[in-house]
């Protein structure tokens, strides 16, 4: 895991600005990065790149290995199945699930920064047949630009790999990335948009190989990381704290039906 390879550096940089101009949203969307960048140059939302940049350098993914394993998970996807934010990895979502089942073997191969194209990397990497696998991120595809349809491509890819490693497969994108207090309006307007295009991908992927999809997607008035910011996000304000993973642990139990698959 590159410890150096921060997801949103892009927002700073004249990079990202040319891969807006030229993309679907055109000079609009690309006005709005621009107005963005300023804003991120300085002061408050610079604060917030560099304490994400320290929260992903701490993080580690939780993994484990009890001696006479009875059931066993593969976790793949980005930061947030890192667990980064967390105060530890204990409490990421993959060492919650541990600490419910401690008989459980839990192989984590999931990387800060990665995307849905990089998630097939993780799933072709390693050996060995899981009970489930758990792909859990999405959002540097939200917040990098990755193209509609490269990734419903990229989103089917990954559920069709995921069957190949395991009897069962939930597919969990994280949430409406334009609540994030990291994001400023109008640019959290587009994350918002660019998060239901992601749901919209991995639903239909879903529905296409089988898997479960647990939907974090809320709109504002109806998402408790938009009406308890402090509480649910680490103090990046974009990835979860220690109670936003706990959260997302019970949307995966009552969504996802994760006891009665493990």
């Amino acid at each position: 895991m590159n410890k150096n390879h921060w997801t949103l550096a892009d927002l700073d940089g004249a990079a990202f600005f040319d891969r807006a101009s030229r993309g679907k949203w055109g000079w609009k969307a690309a006005g709005v990065v621009a107005a963005t960048a300023v804003l991120a140059a300085g002061g408050y939302s610079a604060w917030r790149v560099r304490q994400a940049a320290e929260l992903v350098r701490a993080s580690e993914p939780f993994q484990a290995l009890p001696a006479s394993p009875a059931r066993s998970l593969l976790v793949v996807g980005d930061s947030t199945a890192v667990g980064t934010g967390a105060s530890d990895p204990t409490h990421s979502l993959a060492g919650l699930i541990a600490a419910a089942h401690p008989q459980l073997r839990i192989v984590n191969l999931a990387a800060d920064g990665a995307r849905y194209a990089d998630f097939a990397q993780q799933l072709r990497s390693g050996e060995g047949y899981f009970d489930l696998v758990l792909v859990l991120g999405g959002g540097n595809d939200v917040i990098r630009l990755t193209g509609q349809g490269k990734l419903r491509q990229d989103v089917l890819e990954v559920a069709q790999l995921a069957r190949k490693r395991g009897s069962q497969v939930i597919l969990m994108p994280p949430g409406n990335a334009g609540n994030a207090p990291f994001f400023w309006r109008p640019l959290a307007w587009w994350m918002t948009r660019r998060s239901q295009a992601l749901h919209a991908a991995v639903r239909e992927a879903a529905q296409a190989t089988g898997a479960a999809y647990v939907n974090l997607y809320k709109p504002r008035s109806q998402d408790p990381f938009a009406q308890r910011p402090k509480e649910l996000h680490a103090r990046d304000g974009l990835h979860p704290s220690d109670a936003g993973y706990a959260l997302w642990l019970a949307e995966l139990r009552r969504q996802g039906g994760l006891e009665a698959r493990l």
